[in-house]
C-alpha cells in the first residue's frame, strides 16, 4: 500500500512527507492505521545522530490507532480494535520474558537499533529502495507496520491523542517511580529534568504519595506544569549549586529519591549526590553512546545509595498501560496537562524544531480524532 510519512534522509536535515511504501502484516505482525503520535525528545535525538539509527528512516514511537490488519498466528488484537503501541515488543519466551521483565527481552535487544521489526524484516521503502523502522513503529506516518506484542487495547472512551502518550512518556516517568524505585508514602523526591518524561516522574511520585517532590530544570517556564503534575518544590538550576539547594529543602540530608531524566552525565552525578544516605538514585535519562558518569567510589558502600536505571519504566504494557488508563479515567493521572502542541502530519519537521524550544509539555501529531 501507499501512504504518507515524515521521511528523515540524513541526520540534521528535515524531515520530508512523501508517500513511500509500505507492505501488509507477515507472521505475528499488526498493521494499524496511526491516530496520533506523540513527538518525543528521542526522536529528536535520531534526528542529530546522539541515537543512531539506519537511514532514511520514518522516526516516532508514541503512537495509537486503530487495528486494520492482522498476520497469520496474531491473537492479542483484532481489526477495529483501539491500541495503544508500545515501543518495546518482546518475545514472551526468553530469560527476561519469562521473568516479567519485557524490556530487556533478548530478541528486543538482538533487533533493537537495526531499522527492521522482529526477524530482520523492512516493510518500508521507496522506489524499490528501503526505507528503516525506528522502534518496531515508525509512527510519524499515517500507517504502521508492528509487532503483536507492541499492542496494547484501549477503551472506546480514550481519546487518541491522550491515549498516544502512554507509548512512551507517561509509562516511561510514572513506571520509575511506581516500578522501579517503588516511592513510598510521605517520601522527598528530586527530579532533575522536567521535559516529557520527568515531568511524568513527578506525577508518578505523587501518586505514589511522597511528601515532598522537587522538580530541577534550567527552566522556569517548566515549573507551572510541575506543579499542576504535583510537584511542591521548584529549582532553577541556572543559577545555583542544585545539590546544595536539594539539600537544604531535604533538611541538610538529601532526598529519599532521586531521579535524573535528561541523560547527562553531569547530571546523573548530580541526582546522585542529591541522595541521602541509603537513598535511591533512578537514571532514566539515556545518556549519548560512549558516555560516562562517575562515581565516587570511597562513597559507594559507604553510603549505602542504591543507584540504578530504570528502562521503560520498568513496565509489563500489556498490563502497566491498563492501570495507567483507569488511573487517568478515575481523574487521577494528567494527560491533558501534558498536551500543550498540536500538529497535522504535514507540520512534522516544526514539531521536531520546537522540541528545541524546551517549552513544557507534549506535542502530538493528529492524523484523526
Amino acid at each position: 500500500m501507499r501512504m504518507k510519512a515524515a521521511v528523515l534522509y540524513e541526520e540534521n536535515q528535515p524531515v520530508r512527507v512523501e508517500e513511500v511504501e509500505l507492505s501488509g502484516p507477515e507472521s505475528g505482525e499488526v498493521l494499524v492505521r496511526i491516530a496520533a503520535s506523540g513527538v518525543c525528545h528521542s526522536d529528536y535525538h535520531r534526528v542529530t545522530g546522539d541515537i543512531p539509527n539506519p537511514l532514511p528512516a520514518i522516526l516516532g514511537h508514541e503512537a495509537a490507532g486503530v487495528v486494520e490488519e492482522v498476520g497469520q498466528g496474531v491473537t492479542r488484537v483484532s481489526p477495529g480494535d483501539r491500541v495503544v503501541l508500545s515501543w518495546a515488543p518482546f518475545c514472551g519466551r526468553c530469560f527476561y520474558c519469562l521473568r516479567n521483565q519485557p524490556a530487556q527481552c533478548v530478541k528486543f535487544w538482538d533487533e533493537g537499533g537495526k531499522g527492521t521489526l522482529f526477524d530482520g524484516r523492512i516493510h518500508l521503502g521507496k522506489g524499490g529502495d528501503p526505507i528503516y523502522h525506528c522502534c518496531f513503529i515508525s509512527s510519524f506516518a499515517e500507517y504502521c507496520v508492528v509487532p503483536d506484542t507492541s499492542c496494547v487495547v484501549i477503551p472506546e472512551e480514550m481519546a487518541f491523542d491522550r491515549a498516544s502518550l502512554l507509548g512512551c512518556a507517561v509509562t516511561t516517568g510514572v513506571g520509575a517511580a511506581i516500578n522501579t524505585a517503588k516511592v513510598q508514602p510521605g517520601s522527598s523526591v528530586v527530579v532533575i529534568g522536567c521535559g516529557g518524561v520527568g515531568l511524568n516522574v513527578i506525577q508518578g511520585s505523587a501518586l505514589c504519595g511522597a511528601e515532598r517532590i522537587i522538580a530541577v530544570d534550567l527552566q522556569p517556564t517548566k515549573f507551572d506544569l510541575a506543579r499542576q503534575l504535583g510537584a511542591t518544590h521548584t529549582i532553577d538550576a541556572s543559577g545555583v549549586d542544585v545539590v546544595e539547594a536539594v539539600r537544604e529543602l531535604g533538611d541538610g540530608l538529601g532526598v529519599d529519591y532521586a531521579f535524573e531524566a535528561i541523560g547527562a552525565p553531569e547530571t546523573m552525578e548530580q541526582a546522585y549526590a542529591a541522595a541521602r544516605r541509603r537513598g535511591t538514585v533512578v537514571v532514566v535519562g539515556v545518556g549519548a553512546v560512549g558516555t560516562k558518569m562517575q562515581v565516587p567510589a570511597d562513597k559507594l558502600a559507604e553510603t549505602e545509595k542504591v543507584l540504578t536505571g530504570s528502562y521503560y519504566g520498568g513496565a509489563h504494557p500489556p498490563t502497566f498501560m491498563p492501570l495507567l488508563i483507569e488511573l487517568y479515567l478515575a481523574g487521577k493521572l494528567k494527560l491533558d496537562e501534558l498536551m500543550t502542541r498540536r500538529y497535522s502530519l504535514a507540520d512534522t519537521e516544526q514539531a521536531l524544531q520546537d522540541l528545541k524550544k524546551d517549552d513544557a509539555g507534549r506535542g502530538v501529531l493528529v492524523m484523526e480524532p
